[in-house]
């Protein structure tokens, strides 16, 4: 590693050198905050060895022009003065660690190992998120259709904020993906991505699973955990169907968004946080309020804005453009020569009502990629619905329920309709009601 040791005694400087030599590292020495900042200025360094007290200076209050001058820099407080105190507060304004001195070569070495160690994680951790975007084709973020543009100018013009942001949308329509874009496009891009999925665990559980536990707090708890909150520190939380988070954790919720405050299960100590909390659902949240399923405070303070994206329905002019995007990407990753699909295959994929969404175009186009025999790919290598024509009507008078008759007329209005917005106003509902019922009716 590239090594700067700020330190105003010459003996210390000399003594670290012959060290941090000996253990293959390059070594840079700064006897005051103005040389400092200016090598730091001109050459990057992987750590700092920085002096509690530099002469007339305090190192504490040199830490945070480093930081800033060098984002990344990981700096080692060393000094002969050593408290808790001190040690408290160099960690709090952002030190990686404090080695009192005296120090001996052997804990040099495991503080080295350590910085050593994280920057490899680190290294995989960033190889890793470059293999997810490779698997995830964020073609959701393009658009030939007014109504998406205009969600998306919204989502990416609030993302350098950290205003917290609730997505709404029929399930598939890429609420994940545009979470992630938010996320990648603000200021804590370089902070972790963490999603939870609200409706997956037990009320107890998804607890455990936000804040962490206590060992011993519940059956089966053997250790000390930490949860989704801590390991989204510096970063974003994504809370992935809101609408299904269970009423008893609501208020916890409501505090941490609030207060950025919480308890781990079985835990007294107050922890704080620092994270971006993003939110996504499907739900008709005024509903579930009127209802009692949801509180109208946390519903408020989860919707500072508001993005809803179309359904795929809405974007007519996007889905072969979509389809034509996901081709390409699964075509490269499948490492299959197939370039574009048949006219038959084209105009069913411009027919099909994708009650799934992009999801399920993504999931169509794979599978014709998987199953094409030549450069197209023909109807018959797509998913069977996809070539299906229209149902029949139902009639009135005949024998089928209420149900039956309100999705049937729901589908024909919304097939002859130009927009969601017009089928909602030919059949008297708001849109988040025709959200609902659509989803009831797989529409």
């Amino acid at each position: 590693m590239d090594i700067l040791v700020i330190d105003d005694d010459p003996s210390l400087r000399r003594t670290l050198r012959v060290g941090l030599t000996a253990l293959g590292h390059t070594i840079t020495e700064a006897c005051d905050s103005a040389q400092a900042l200016e090598v730091l200025g001109n050459r990057r360094f992987h750590m700092a060895f920085l002096d509690l007290r530099l002469a007339s200076e305090q190192g504490l209050d040199l830490l945070p022009d480093l930081l800033r001058t060098a984002p990344g820099l990981r700096v080692v407080i060393i000094t002969a003065y050593a408290t808790i105190e001190t040690a408290v507060e160099a960690m709090r304004r952002g030190a990686f660690d404090y080695l009192p001195k005296p120090f001996v070569p052997e804990q040099l070495k495991v503080l080295l190992d350590r910085v050593t160690q994280l920057g490899h994680l680190q290294s995989q951790v960033a190889a890793l998120e470059e293999q997810v975007q490779l698997a995830v084709p964020e073609a959701i973020l393009q658009s030939e259709e007014p109504v998406m543009r205009q969600a998306l100018e919204l989502a990416l013009k609030v993302a350098a904020t950290d205003a917290t942001i609730l997505l709404r949308g029929e399930s598939g329509t890429g609420k994940g993906v545009l979470a992630r874009a938010i996320h990648a496009r603000s200021p804590r891009a370089a902070g972790p991505f963490v999603t939870v999925h609200c409706p997956s665990l037990s009320a107890e559980l998804l607890e455990s699973e936000l804040f962490g536990h206590a060992k011993g707090s519940f059956t089966g708890a053997v250790k000390d955990t930490i949860g989704k909150v801590t390991v989204a520190e510096g970063g974003t939380l994504f809370l992935d169907e809101i609408g299904d988070l269970p009423l008893a954790l609501q208020p916890k919720l409501l505090r941490l968004l609030q207060e950025k405050r919480y308890e781990r299960v079985g835990e007294t100590q107050t922890r704080l946080c620092n994270v971006r909390i993003l939110t996504a659902t499907n739900h008709d949240l005024e509903t579930q309020i009127a209802a009692g399923k949801f509180r109208e405070d946390l519903f408020y303070r989860l919707n500072v804005i508001e993005v809803t994206l179309p359904s795929l329905r809405q974007r007519s002019k996007d889905v072969i453009p979509l389809a034509e995007h996901l081709l390409r990407f699964f075509a490269c990753q499948c490492g299959k020569p197939v370039t574009g699909f048949s006219d038959e295959a084209k105009e069913s994929l411009a027919r099909c009502p994708w009650a799934g969404n992009v999801r399920e175009l993504r999931n169509a186009v794979e599978r014709g990629v998987i199953l094409a025999s030549g450069p197209f790919i023909e109807l018959t290598e797509l998913p069977v619905q996809i070539g299906q024509p229209p149902r029949a009507g139902i009639d009135l008078g005949a024998a089928v329920s209420m149900e039956q008759i309100e999705a049937e007329h729901m589908r024909r209005i919304l097939s002859s309709s130009n927009s969601i917005d017009d089928a909602a106003a030919v059949l008297g509902m708001s849109l988040r009601t025709l959200y609902r019922k659509r989803k009831q009716y797989g529409l």
